[in-house]
């Protein structure tokens, strides 16, 4: 596989940790490491699943936050580990277009929406992005970190900076998630791809 042919594909390990987790431990390993910028920051996600996304196994997300404004196809299957999400970027310059958005994907015949909140600590590296959150819907609630490879000569290579900084942080000794973010949040959505 090349970069080329990697592009379209992120490629993370996603970790569950409870309001017990020790962020100012991690920030300060991660910190040390050397990060070349860290943020804070409130995203919106909003999810949409239409019959070709059910029978082609992805999600539309639509997302608006500060920093981002894209409309994303995500794969989801048994496991995040490497799939497919392909971004379009719909720029700031018109605002939130959730709107369009909605009518877009309503003529595709969008069979279930869900929407996120996330709070997020990010640290960018210059071959990772490091990512602690808390995403909450009306009635659930996860706490996670994931660490997603954004250099990414091979799908090896990636995962090595992967487990490096697994390693570093300790996270090399937990067991990972398998299930995508909406997997967990939206039960209608685990029901929809057999989990």
């Amino acid at each position: 596989m090349t970069p080329e042919d990697l592009r379209f594909t992120e490629i993370e390990h996603k970790f569950l940790v409870d309001d017990q987790f020790d962020l100012a431990v991690f920030d300060t390993t991660l910190r040390d490491l050397g990060p070349e910028k860290t943020t804070s920051i409130q995203v919106r996600d909003r999810y949409y699943l239409t019959a070709g996304g059910q029978a082609g196994g992805f999600l539309i997300r639509h997302r608006f936050d500060p920093e981002l404004h894209h409309l994303t196809l995500k794969a989801v299957g048994p496991d995040t580990e490497a799939r497919s999400e392909i971004n379009l970027d719909l720029g700031h310059h018109a605002g939130d277009q959730q709107a369009a958005v909605d009518a877009f994907l309503d003529r595709l015949g969008v069979e279930w929406r869900g929407t996120l909140q996330k709070d997020l600590r990010v640290w960018q590296f210059a071959d990772i992005e490091v990512v602690h959150y808390c995403a909450t819907t009306e009635t659930r609630a996860v706490r996670c970190v994931e660490f997603e490879a954004t250099h990414k000569p091979s799908l090896t290579d990636a995962l090595d900076v992967v487990h490096r900084y697994e390693r570093a942080t300790g996270f090399d000794e937990r067991d990972r998630s398998r299930l995508s973010l909406p997997q967990m949040l939206f039960p209608e959505i685990a029901v929809a791809f057999g989990d």
